[in-house]
């Protein structure tokens, strides 16, 4: 015997004494039928509502429909190697996530594995996909702001941190664009950004995460995808598996924003998978719990009270309408779940109006309670104002000459119009759009030509820097708009016009 041989019999007896002995049991299970991504199957009786089951081949699924005689398990892998008679395990565990600080900066798929390449995710915990929303006492009043950076959400329709914005709007009308504008806008706060793919086009996802890269603060973000391509199951879980990630945040005390993108597709993924699994159809083929899942989703964003952390999660859902109509199954039950809705028009797109949001349909339920004071004071009448001047404007296409006064107001009110114009990626500063409103209400753009506005608003940081510096920092620092302060707004933006108006080519 070698030198080596009680060794290696001391730590063999170790081994078989650690060894547990005696009967197993194991929960197994058949496969009746495959295909379109579910499987029928048979034998698990013990199974439980959302419980992973393992396939022979490797694959993994979930039980969505418990039936006395067989189980509807929703494929979260390909379905290829998968046949009839394939033997399944049942594991005794729900769907459950990595969760932690381990997931920022990074791009997974809706179960926490790597799709951008960088290596294994060591996540902090596994929390389950569902979890229950916080109660009405656990939760306290939204009263912090969310700064988007976009003028027009800032200042008429104010976010508040644990508040639900619906996005809804028409094929292609800048609804991705807008949400991650709010993204790319945390990169100087203290938000988390989590934004979410479901069954969307990668070209669409790409060009999110290139702008979340190079605009925003892309080692505070995890990007969640699903993709059109991937299978209907990990389009279903998407939704709850970004909120889940989002909330390992907010219990600690720190706030986060989700996208999701969009709840459309979700809709139709979950009319997709129940009409395989032989539920009941109800209105458009949509399963009667259609409204519940999207409800209990939304219900999970909240801010918590001081008990609990004050931590906070703010969630701006999208959803897609067909020729603008608002009130399609889909978006009337997205619209009576939110605290409110921004509304995107497909005219106003196609004339250049961008963002192009319908100041008449869209509205914040929550949004005076948390507008920054500096920036409602500024504003004013800005909404009001904004309304009169799109009712004056249609009633004079009709001919005419409209009187002083109504010259004054459509002379104001395009000028408005224009400050609320803003390129896509590049949100401002809360002091630039308080100062862009007090050009507006004051009147100090009226004299501008139009075209120029545009020069204006790109021109405003740098000449608020370099000529009301004192003022910037006190609007950063306070939040207050005192007569000196905004003397000074107003003595920096006037020597801008000035320059812009004699830079302006002579006709």
């Amino acid at each position: 015997m070698s030198p080596d041989g009680p060794d290696w019999l001391s730590a063999a007896r170790e081994t078989l004494d650690r060894a547990t002995l005696g009967p197993r049991v194991e929960h197994r299970g058949r496969v009746e039928e495959i295909g379109d991504g579910v499987a029928l199957i048979s034998g698990l009786s013990d199974v439980r509502l959302d419980e992973v089951l393992h396939f022979a081949g490797g694959q993994v699924g979930f039980a969505r429909v418990l039936d006395p005689d067989r189980i509807g398990c929703v494929m979260l892998d390909s379905t290829t190697d998968v046949e009839a008679g394939d033997v399944v395990f049942g594991t005794g565990e729900v769907v459950n996530v990595p969760v932690g600080e381990a997931l920022l900066g990074r791009v997974i798929d809706p179960l926490g594995r790597p799709l951008d390449g960088k290596g294994a995710i060591a996540p902090e915990a596994r929390w389950p996909i569902e979890r229950p929303a916080p109660s009405i006492i656990e939760r306290d009043l939204v009263t912090e702001p969310v700064q988007t950076g976009i003028v027009v959400v800032d200042t008429l329709f104010a976010l508040g941190r644990g508040q639900r914005e619906l996005i809804v709007g028409d094929h292609s009308t800048g609804k991705t664009t807008l949400a991650v504008d709010a993204l790319i806008a945390q990169r100087d706060s203290d938000m988390i950004c989590i934004y979410v793919a479901v069954g969307q086009k990668t070209s669409s996802v790409r060009r999110a995460i290139d702008a979340l890269q190079a605009q925003g603060n892309f080692e505070r973000c995890i990007v969640l995808v699903a993709g059109s391509a991937s299978a209907p199951g990990l389009q279903w879980i998407a939704p709850y598996a970004g909120m889940t990630m989002a909330e390992y945040f907010r219990d600690k005390g720190q706030h986060a924003i989700i996208v999701i993108d969009d709840l459309s597709k979700h809709a139709a993924t979950h009319r997709e998978i129940a009409l395989l699994t032989r539920q009941s159809p109800g209105r458009e083929a949509y399963p009667g719990d259609v409204f519940y899942i999207h409800a209990r989703l939304l219900e999970r964003a909240a801010k918590l009270s001081p008990e609990r952390g004050g931590g906070s999660l703010t969630a701006l859902p999208i959803a897609e309408t067909d020729q603008g109509n608002l009130s399609a199954y889909i978006p009337t039950n997205l619209i009576s779940i939110t605290d409110g809705q921004i509304v995107l028009d497909q005219t106003l797109f196609h004339q250049g109006q961008k963002p192009a949001v319908d100041v008449g349909l869209s509205v914040s339920r929550v949004g005076g309670k948390t507008q920054a004071p500096v920036l409602r004071a500024a504003a004013g009448t800005l909404r009001l104002d904004y309304a009169q001047f799109l009712e004056l404007e249609v009633f004079t296409r009709f001919g005419g000459m409209p009187d002083g006064r109504v010259r004054q107001q459509l002379t104001r009110g395009a000028r408005i119009r224009e400050a609320l114009r803003q390129p896509q990626h590049q949100p401002i500063r809360l002091v630039d759009e308080v100062a862009l409103m007090l050009a507006v209400q004051t009147g100090l753009l009226d004299d501008l030509d139009e075209p120029l506005v545009a020069g204006f608003r790109a021109g405003l940081p740098a000449a608020l820097d370099r000529d009301a510096a004192s003022a910037v920092d006190a609007i950063a620092g306070q939040g207050s708009l005192d007569d000196s302060t905004k003397a000074a707004l107003l003595g920096a933006m006037t020597r801008l016009i000035d320059k812009l108006s004699a830079d302006e080519p002579t006709p």
